[in-house]
């Protein structure tokens, strides 16, 4: 885990091209260039099928969303997919008010 800002943390667990990135805390304007620049990495280095992990994240704003949304539109130009997994309450609801449930695939 790669702490950042207001305990926001990175995990990547890497298996057969495919990737769970794990994050913990709050995705903000403070924290999210971290996270692209790891979402950026895992496609440059061939990773095609990411799954994010949002059990443990407290927070999202909209720069954290642009960039899960820049790298979801990469990843696919690439051949690949990011989905989204077991987001909290309260990140399921910025999803669906933002029409983002009917971008990425939620489980």
């Amino acid at each position: 885990m790669k702490p950042d800002f207001a305990g926001f943390g990175i995990n990547v667990l890497q298996i057969d091209g495919a990737a769970m990135v794990c994050l913990t805390g709050e995705l903000d304007i403070a924290t999210a260039p971290r996270l692209r620049e790891e979402l950026i990495w895992l496609v440059n280095s061939g990773v095609r099928a990411v799954t994010v992990d949002l059990a443990r994240l407290t927070f999202i704003d909209s720069t954290g969303l642009s960039v899960l949304v820049m790298a979801m539109k990469r990843f696919r130009e690439e051949g690949g997919d990011l989905a989204l997994r077991s987001p909290d309450p309260a990140a399921l609801r910025v999803f669906e008010v933002t029409g983002l449930t009917k971008v990425f695939a939620i489980s």
